[in-house]
């Protein structure tokens, strides 16, 4: 093979394989639906990227081709229709992560949320120790700025990512399990498939699974030793003691371990979420064999993901955060964060849920989780992949919100209210194209200072 071409060259997960075969020297290009500042970097990086359906732009030698596509492409799409048709390489995205990472020692984290800040601040962990890593990341790295990191040794870092199954590509030499919650329901139908899946993956691991406790994994489930973690449960294998904010909202801790105590960890992210993702990161690092004082330095240096609790203004009288949640239990654990981060002060929270079925699934966990807030500013759904549902809009969460002010609105409606509304600390929270309002409202968040 010379040429790799994507169909769907823009995903988190895509851009960071399609970023792998440009540095590994093949002729990278490929589609997306539309543009995005992902694909405009990878633009900038010399990948060609399109986004318009060309099935004449798929490179004419099919015998030195490799087309890569995600399963949230349609199957009618033009591209992937004559990719099959006339007998291309054709491999998903996750097939092909298995394919890179199965000759190596293979770091992976699994788990329905805290998987992608888990997984990079692993990463960061590594290459900080000096030990090095490649990783393949759901999200960007604020301490690189990137979804890849490549190294000279054969130890890779994975976001295992259970959407359509495709973690169960993936055999680890150590794993960590963050949550097994109802998710992707339109894949797997009810919570008693995804725990199989779960449970699946764990088997598939050699060395060392690392559960949260409280998940359903346990060592019935797979031949490696398994131990747990947990924020602040003391009967668990990894956990955090006096866990504690200072002024930034960074927390500060003992980390227990079955290799003794590692006194005073600081967090570099704000936020109790992220402290617990630490105790998961350390918990692999440590496993693995890295110095401990090395594991303490490299947390207390970690920056954070973009979109994850990511802060974009930040003054005691008016504060902007952005955030990925786009689960109940996502939502709840961000705004619980928030409130560490910012205490006393008003939350208003703009979410725009992400899928039909997603929304239909969980309409009152969302209602529940969006109470916490103390105004909700809520949005149309994002469909992505999916056609409408008869019957499933927004109104279906907001009937059931609590928080003393809330709002519908389409997103075209956002700036114009906004302009006129008092703002104390403002939240954007969801996985669809909420993402393009980040820049639009820190300038006019910025613009009130």
């Amino acid at each position: 093979m010379k040429n790799v071409y994507f169909i769907g060259i823009g995903g988190i997960g895509m851009s960071a394989l399609a970023r792998y075969y440009k540095f590994k020297g093949f002729e990278v290009a490929g589609y997306d639906r539309t543009p995005s500042n992902l694909t405009a970097q990878l633009e900038r990086e010399g990948i060609g990227v399109h986004y318009e359906d060309r099935p004449d732009l798929i490179p004419d030698d099919k015998d030195e081709t490799l087309i890569v596509y995600t399963p949230a492409i349609p199957a009618d799409l033009g591209e992937l229709v004559k990719a099959r048709e006339e007998g291309y390489a054709l491999l998903k995205r996750s097939r092909t992560l298995g394919e890179i990472t199965k000759d190596q020692r293979c770091m992976a984290v699994a788990g329905t949320h805290g998987k992608t800040t888990t997984s990079t601040l692993t990463a960061h962990i590594f290459t900080q120790s000096g030990e090095g890593c490649s990783a393949f990341l759901g999200g960007i790295s604020r301490n690189y700025g990137t979804n890849l990191l490549m190294s000279k040794n054969e130890t890779v870092v994975v976001e295992a990512d259970e959407f359509d199954r495709s973690f169960l590509q993936l055999f680890p030499e150590i794993a960590v399990i963050t949550a097994v919650d109802p998710d992707h329901l339109d894949i797997y139908g009810d919570y008693a498939h995804v725990v199989e899946a779960f449970k699946a993956f764990a088997s598939q691991v050699s060395g060392t699974v690392i559960a949260k406790k409280g998940t359903p994994i346990g060592p019935e489930d797979t031949k490696a030793k398994v131990l747990t973690y947990h924020y602040t449960d003391s009967g668990a294998d990894f956990y955090a003691e006096n866990p504690r904010p200072d002024a930034l909202g960074c927390f500060h801790y003992s980390l227990h371990w079955p290799g003794g105590v590692l006194e005073d960890v600081r967090v570099g992210a704000p936020g109790w979420v992220n402290a617990e993702n630490s105790v998961a990161a350390a918990a692999i690092a440590l496993t693995y064999g890295l110095d401990p004082a090395a594991v303490k330095a490299a947390i207390g240096t970690f920056e954070g993901v973009k979109r994850r609790l990511e802060v974009h203004v930040n003054s005691p009288r008016l504060s902007y955060v952005d955030d990925y949640a786009h689960h109940p239990a996502e939502l709840a654990s961000a705004i619980s964060s928030l409130r560490d981060i910012f205490p006393g002060r008003k939350i208003t929270g703009i979410f725009q849920p992400h899928l039909y079925t997603r929304t239909r699934d969980f309409a009152p966990e969302f209602a529940a989780s969006l109470s916490q807030v103390d105004k909700l500013i809520l949005l149309d759904i994002y469909p992505a992949r999916e056609e409408p549902i008869p019957g499933v809009t927004s109104e279906m969460i907001l009937k059931d919100v609590t928080a003393l002010e809330k709002v519908l609105l389409k997103k075209e409606e956002l700036m114009d209210y906004l302009a006129d509304e008092p703002l104390d600390v403002l939240v954007t929270f969801g996985a669809g194209n909420i993402d393009r309002f980040i820049e639009p409202i820190t300038q006019l968040c910025k613009s009130r200072l």
